[in-house]
C-alpha cells in the first residue's frame, strides 16, 4: 500500500489527461500480502465491472516501475491523512490516477479517489462493499471524460446535487454506521420521514450483489473502534446505479459521534 500525507487535491485531470486515459490500460494494483481481503474482491469487482479501459493487475513492484508512464492509468489504494485532522488516524483511500513524467506519485492526475477504511480498522468492515466503490468510480470516471470542464467533479460533494432523490429510495444502514443517541427506526424517523432499515452487513452485501432498484447504502469511514476523535466521512450509493447520492465529513468529539447524526438525516430530508 502507498502512502501519502494530503495537503490538498491532486492535480485535476487536463483535457489532454482525459484523452490519454482514454487510450490507456488500467493497472489495477494488488496488495503485497497473500491474506488480503482486499486482492480477491477488487479483481471479481473489475473482472465482473470494468469497461471504461482495458485492464490488467500489476504488482506494487511494477507499479513502482510504471507510474511515470501515460499509457496507464491506476486503481490503487492509499493511506493518507488529512492535515487538519489532529488525532493521528490514517485512512486508506481507493484512487484512479493517471501515469505522468512528474516528481512524485502525489502529482499524477486523479480522476477519482474514494475513502475506503481507516487504517487500522477490520478489512472485513468494507471489502464487501469494493464492488460498489469499483462501479461508483467507473461513473465517475466516464462523468469526467464526459464533461472534462467540470471542475465540480474535483470533489465528491458535487453529488449532494443528487440529495432530492434520496427521499424516493430506501435507506440500508447498519446500527454501528449512526450516532447511538438515534440508533433505531423510530428515533430517525424524527428527522427523516422516509424509508430507512437498520440492517446487519449480509443484507446489505445481498443489496449490492442483486443491484437492488432504489436502494442506498451508507458507507461510513471512522475512527477505530475505542478511538474517540478523528475524522467521520459518510456517503450514500445506490446499489443499482452506483451513483453516490449524499458525501459529508464531521471531526468525532465528545458531542458528534462517529456515524450519521442527527444532522445528516435533517439535511436529506428537507
Amino acid at each position: 500500500m502507498l502512502s501519502a500525507v494530503v495537503t490538498g487535491q491532486r492535480p485535476y485531470p487536463t483535457m489532454e489527461d482525459v484523452q490519454k486515459f482514454k487510450k490507456s490500460t488500467t493497472c489495477v494494483v494488488l496488495e503485497d500480502n497473500d491474506f488480503s481481503f482486499f486482492n480477491p474482491e477488487i479483481k471479481a469487482a473489475i473482472e465482473k465491472n470494468w469497461t471504461v479501459t482495458p485492464y490488467k493487475f500489476i504488482t506494487t513492484a511494477e507499479f513502482d516501475e510504471l507510474w511515470g508512464n501515460p499509457d496507464y492509468s491506476f486503481l490503487v489504494l492509499t493511506v493518507s491523512n488529512f492535515s487538519n485532522d489532529k488525532s493521528g488516524s490514517s485512512y486508506n483511500y481507493l484512487n484512479l490516477l493517471l501515469g505522468a513524467r512528474v516528481i512524485n506519485i502525489d502529482k499524477l492526475p486523479e480522476f477519482c479517489t474514494v475513502p475506503l477504511s481507516t487504517v487500522g480498522g477490520d478489512e472485513e468492515d468494507y471489502t464487501y462493499k469494493i464492488d460498489l466503490v469499483v462501479r461508483f468510480i467507473q461513473h465517475h470516471a466516464k462523468t469526467l471524460v464526459e464533461t472534462p470542464s467540470n471542475q465540480a467533479l474535483k470533489y465528491l460533494k458535487f453529488y449532494n446535487k443528487n440529495i432530492p432523490e434520496i427521499k424516493k429510495k430506501t435507506i440500508l444502514i447498519t446500527a454501528g454506521d449512526i450516532d447511538p443517541e438515534i440508533n433505531t427506526e423510530e428515533k430517525i424517523k424524527k428527522y427523516y420521514q422516509y424509508p430507512v432499515k437498520i440492517v446487519e452487513d449480509d443484507e446489505i452485501v445481498k443489496a449490492v450483489e442483486e443491484k437492488r432498484p432504489d436502494v442506498l447504502i451508507c458507507h461510513k469511514v471512522g475512527p477505530v473502534e475505542g478511538k474517540h476523535t478523528g475524522t467521520c466521512i459518510k456517503m450514500l450509493i445506490g446499489t443499482d446505479d452506483a451513483i453516490m447520492y449524499y458525501y459529508d465529513t464531521h471531526m468525532v468529539d465528545d458531542k458528534n459521534a462517529n456515524g450519521m447524526l442527527a444532522s445528516d438525516f435533517k439535511r436529506i430530508g428537507r
